[in-house]
């Protein structure tokens, strides 16, 4: 007999958990709410800049396994490029001090005992001092935990959680953090060299898992909101869609739920769910990029926070970004790029004017990751024996990142097919 699985939510934790089944004898049928496939992580032509943008910007690791696994199924790791050597560029722009921080590649983190590999100005001492934080309770924060403030805070600590966390670091769950620390820079280099989707995010992470589905029987429809949930027995035994469509399920079939939290709660009641979240600011350039413009640059000490170089292209991340979310548009762009022209080598290698240039600001783009929010986060068991929750917003040990949201999917889909 066919076993169906369908998947409310159509960005990347619901195309993973399909992907999954599928791989285990399912025939998947995902649904999604809106008029577009994604979610939070896809790409779309931006008329202002006449180029395909991504929604964000979004930095994978090579320590990102769960990631890496989804795109090989779906024949699309090789889009999925990046240096061969885990190397960071930074620049203080109130300073114009640049350096190179050089993890290698190994499995141990060694170049904490190489001067001319770390943060400069930072000694070993430094590094030890995180310590506490690698195996910290999520109830703590990382402001109790560890000392917020010198050098290798405000040069490398301060800007990776705070990427991570999408929070202000102090506010912070410590056990987030602490996750972040032991998967990546306690891993070594081999954990962290940087990987960008290089057809964009729709190309690389999108596309091929909705050609992967139908290629196995499944189909991706756009426009198919859920209304609500029929159950007995235990288990959901029909969905109902809008325009009161309703589908009846069999007795093998599952469901995974891969819904903003807000939704979900709606459509299971008495669910618990992070009620606080953080938005991210994202600026797009249309521009070449200088010459020997790194991929990727840390900035220190203004608005933007990174810098990525692509074709045609520089965006910027901004985090923790709602401060920024009211400010008028034309005034933000003006700031933005006033740090890009010195962050990308001073006024002589980019101009004043304003180039054509795109303002995307995600409100509600992670939730809060501080340990009160955390706390809220349910995992993927529900009520029903046929139905598990996806999303980045569920505890799937990490903060609100890519690797969480394929995580979650995955989690979701090992519960549904243990359970069978």
């Amino acid at each position: 007999m066919q076993k169906t699985a369908h998947i409310i939510g159509a960005g990347i934790s619901g195309l993973s958990a399909g992907v999954r089944l599928a791989n285990s004898g399912y025939v998947v049928h995902v649904h999604e709410a809106t008029q577009q496939i994604g979610g939070r992580c896809r790409s779309y032509y931006d008329a202002a800049t006449d180029l395909v943008i991504d929604n964000g910007n979004h930095l994978l690791l090579s320590a990102n396994h769960h990631v890496l696994a989804y795109a090989r199924t779906i024949g699309s790791e090789a889009g999925l490029v990046g240096p061969k050597q885990a190397q960071f560029a930074f620049v203080d722009i109130r300073t114009g001090q640049r350096w190179l921080l050089d993890l290698g590649n190994g499995r141990l983190p060694l170049w904490v005992f190489d001067e001319s590999r770390r943060v400069p100005d930072t000694a070993l001492r430094d590094y030890l001092a995180l310590s506490p934080l690698i195996w910290a309770g999520t109830d703590k924060t990382i402001g109790s935990t560890i000392a917020c403030k010198g050098t290798l805070y405000d040069r490398l600590v301060q800007p990776l959680l705070l990427a991570a966390l999408n929070c202000d670091p102090p506010e912070g769950s410590a056990g987030l953090a602490g996750a972040i620390v032991r998967e990546t820079l306690l891993a070594g280099g081999q954990a962290c060299r940087p990987l960008i989707a290089r057809d964009g995010l729709s190309g690389v992470l999108i596309d091929p898992a909705v050609k992967y589905l139908e290629g196995k029987g499944g189909s991706v429809r756009i426009g198919r909101e859920l209304r609500g949930l029929q159950s007995s027995g235990g288990s959901v035994t029909g969905l109902t869609f809008g325009g009161d469509e309703t589908i009846a399920l069999g007795p093998d079939d599952v469901v995974v739920l891969a819904v903003p939290p807000r939704s979900a709660a709606t459509l299971l009641p008495g669910l618990t769910v992070p009620t606080k979240f953080r938005a991210i600011v994202n600026a797009h350039f249309r521009i070449d990029p200088p010459r020997d413009a790194p991929p990727i640059l840390g900035v220190i000490g203004g608005l933007v926070e990174w810098l990525f170089a692509f074709p045609q292209r520089l965006s910027v991340t901004i985090s923790n970004g709602d401060r920024l979310v009211d400010q008028p548009r034309e005034e933000l762009a003006s700031a933005i790029w006033a740090d890009v022209r010195k962050a990308a080598g001073g006024p002589a290698e980019l101009p004043a004017q304003l180039p054509p240039w795109q303002i995307v600001r995600e409100r509600r783009a992670t939730f809060e990751a501080t340990p009160e929010q955390h706390a809220l986060r349910p995992g993927p068991k529900t009520a029903f024996k046929n139905l598990a929750l996806a999303g980045d917003w569920t505890d799937t040990g990490l903060p609100a990142t890519i690797e969480g949201s394929v995580r979650s999917g995955d989690r979701a889909a090992d519960l549904i097919l243990a359970s069978r």
